[in-house]
Order: C-alpha cells, then sequence, then structure tokens
C-alpha cells in the first residue's frame, strides 16, 4: 500500500481493508503519536465538507502532522481559471500527499495522474468515497464482530449516495445480502445491480422497509441530497420519503446498528439518537482512527 493512492475502494483488497481496519482499532487505543511529524498533508477540498476534512485534519494533528490547504476553491488560483491539473501539480511540489474532494466524478483518477506524490479521494461528485466506506467497515465489524454474511440494508438516496456505491463494492467481497429501500427515482444503478450479479451477490429492492425491518443486522441510512438534483420541484417531492423514528425500533435485532454518514436533515428523527442502536456519532469518530491507518500506511510509516 505504500505510495499508493486510494482513489476507489476497489483499488484495495480484502486483505488490504483487513490491515487498515488492524491498524485503525491499534490506533484508537493510542490516537496520539508523533509518526507524520516529518510529513506536509495537502487537504484540497473544492467542495463543502464537515466531517470528512475535519476528521482528516484531527488524524494528522494526532499523528504530529502539518496541513496546508484550503476547504474552498473560490479562495484560490481557481477562482481565477486555473486547471485542476496545474493545482494537482504545483500542490504536489508542497506535501507528501494530497487529499481532495471535488464534484466532478472522475476527478480524482485523474488527479492520481498527474500528481507526483499519493491521492486519496475524499469524495468525486456522486462517484465513490473510499474512505467513508473503509470507516464504514471498521464500524460494522466493530459492532457486529465479523464483515461475513451480514443483511445490510442501504436506505434513501440510492441514485446519487457515492457512500453507499463504494460500501456496496466492498462489502461484496463478504457474501452479503443487501435490501435496496429508495424512492422510484433514486433506486440503485443499474451499473451497480450489474456489479453484484456478476459476483452472485442477493439484493431486493423496496420502496418501505418497516415490514422488513426486523432483518437487517445493519441499516445505513442516507441524507437525499439536494446539491445533486437539478429541478428543486424534484428534490422537495422525494426530500422527506423515509423517515426513521425510535418506534419503528421495537422489533429490530438486539444487535442492529443504524449507521449514517452525515450530514442528518430529516431521515432520522432525534428521538433515535438515545437508542442503543444508534451508533452514527461513534461512526464519525471511527473515521479518525481509519484516516490515521489510512496515512499511515500510504505513507509506509506502519
Amino acid at each position: 500500500m505504500k505510495n499508493k493512492s486510494l482513489i476507489s475502494i476497489n483499488d484495495y483488497s480484502p486483505e488490504d481493508y483487513y490491515r487498515i481496519l488492524e491498524l485503525a482499532e491499534a490506533f484508537e487505543k493510542n490516537p496520539n503519536q508523533n509518526l507524520l511529524e516529518k510529513h506536509v498533508i495537502a487537504s484540497l477540498f473544492f467542495e463543502p465538507s464537515t466531517r470528512t476534512r475535519l476528521s482528516f485534519e484531527s488524524a494528522i494533528s494526532r499523528l504530529g502532522g502539518r496541513i496546508v490547504g484550503f476547504s474552498e476553491a473560490s479562495s484560490t488560483s481557481v477562482s481565477k481559471g486555473e486547471s485542476l491539473a496545474d493545482t494537482i501539480k504545483t500542490v504536489s511540489q508542497y506535501s507528501d500527499l494530497i487529499i481532495m474532494r471535488h464534484p466532478i466524478e472522475g476527478s480524482a483518477r485523474y488527479a492520481s495522474e498527474v500528481a507526483s506524490v499519493p491521492i486519496i479521494n475524499a469524495g468525486d461528485g456522486a462517484n465513490q468515497h473510499p474512505t467513508q466506506c473503509l470507516l464504514d467497515l471498521y464500524s460494522i465489524k466493530k459492532t457486529q464482530g465479523t464483515l461475513e454474511n451480514l443483511n445490510i440494508f442501504l436506505v434513501g438516496d440510492l441514485k446519487y449516495g457515492r457512500t453507499v456505491h463504494s460500501l456496496l463494492m466492498a462489502m461484496s467481497n463478504f457474501n452479503p445480502t443487501f435490501n435496496f429501500i429508495s424512492p422510484e427515482n433514486l433506486k440503485m444503478p443499474e451499473e451497480y445491480k450489474h456489479f453484484l450479479d456478476k459476483k452472485g451477490i442477493k439484493y431486493y429492492e423496496h420502496e418501505e422497509f418497516t415490514d422488513i425491518i426486523s432483518e437487517a443486522d445493519i441499516m445505513y441510512v442516507t441524507r437525499v441530497q439536494k446539491e445533486r438534483f437539478s429541478d428543486p420541484m424534484e428534490y422537495e417531492k422525494v426530500k422527506n420519503a423515509y423517515v426513521l423514528k425510535r418506534e419503528m425500533l421495537i422489533n429490530t435485532k438486539p444487535n442492529m446498528k443504524i449507521l449514517h454518514p452525515l450530514p442528518r436533515v430529516n431521515e432520522i428523527d432525534t428521538n433515535v439518537d438515545e437508542d442503543p442502536r444508534a451508533y452514527y456519532f461513534q461512526q464519525a469518530l471511527n473515521g479518525v482512527y481509519t484516516r490515521m491507518a489510512i496515512m499511515s500506511l500510504i505513507l509506509g510509516i506502519k
């Protein structure tokens, strides 16, 4: 994994996943180590972010590294018309590793082709979000004790949700059963269903989940993303398609956990927060340990 960019979750093998999760567990037990004290990490966020950007910055700080970069493109030479290639080539001269979020699908792969240092994709449009996926795997393994043979419910925006796309591909290595719950116009894209068909992975599609929620090991809820809609009226039709409430959890498995990549809008009622099945805030913390592990392995210091 040393010096290897992380653009798609498929860039790494299941063995790599386990290596990352094992190291993340070690960092959770001992998070403050000066392993990056001689390294400069560039954080380039062309698109707004709270958890991803801050958890990366927290991870870098806990490892003693230094951060350069920006949190919005308007404050950079991109606003003057500089190309993505020129930005990446320039920042490569200043850093040992680049973390990048960009609204255009494929931008992270392109950046990795022109950069002279490794690139970590922190989200490219509706395409992929591999570090979120790895922290999701860490959260699933930590709560379920395994990644194997689980019943995974993916709820909400399955069309534009890059987190569910990455999670689907990663979990397909561990013989899951998927239940897709979404409005008709936000269904899982055909390309991902073809991917599962080729691997012989079972999946079912639904428009409601109340009658089947008792079967879930993991319920992964996503926000309907207003920023992905060109027509505001289409967003208004589906924005509150599903709202998970605490009373819906009565007959669920005791060890079932609710995950969410956040930010939350209306899709999980705040009365769920105190339920032992709610795990999304701990999931966000797990992102720090997982990203510590990813950067350490890519930079070859672990």
